[in-house]
């Protein structure tokens, strides 16, 4: 009874003790323009590796104010992060949407605020950044071209 209730309880922590990543892709047409909500909150090199990123997708972009997006943006960006003092400062927690017309596109979300013990979650920012921006942004080719080599 006892290893039982010693596995239990382990299964119990270690599982309280996680962290998750999701991604669901979103598919930029090929030449359209991001336009990337500005979080002022938000630790200024998130911002720096995103466009890092994305100029090496090249995948055009601009930055502009919450307060004033242009209409002419079509597809729009936000993002959050939070980083967490524990023995160090780590980034704890970071997500990445991306709208069409205002509808979601796509979205990354990392999230180790649960991660308690998990020493996993003693991360560098840059390479997660890199790693939830690249996989977050497909690029839609023309479906002319699917037609004649797809």
């Amino acid at each position: 009874m006892f290893k039982q209730v010693t596995v239990i309880t382990l299964m119990m922590l270690l599982s309280a003790c996680s962290i998750t990543q999701n991604i669901e892709p979103a598919e930029i047409s090929k030449g359209s323009e991001l336009c990337i909500i500005e979080n002022p909150d938000v630790r200024e090199g998130f911002l720096k590796e995103y466009q890092s990123v994305l100029s090496s997708k090249a995948i055009s972009y601009r930055v502009v104010s919450e307060n004033s997006v242009p209409d002419s943006c079509e597809w729009t960006s936000t993002y959050v992060a939070r980083w967490t003092w524990d023995l160090s400062l780590y980034m704890s927690y970071a997500e990445i949407k991306v709208f069409y017309k205002g509808s979601l596109d796509g979205e990354a979300k990392y999230d180790s605020t649960r991660g308690g013990a998990n020493m996993s979650k003693f991360i560098d920012a840059e390479p997660k950044i890199r790693e939830l921006v690249n996989q977050l942004m497909q690029i839609k080719s023309a479906s002319l071209f699917f037609r004649k080599f797809g």
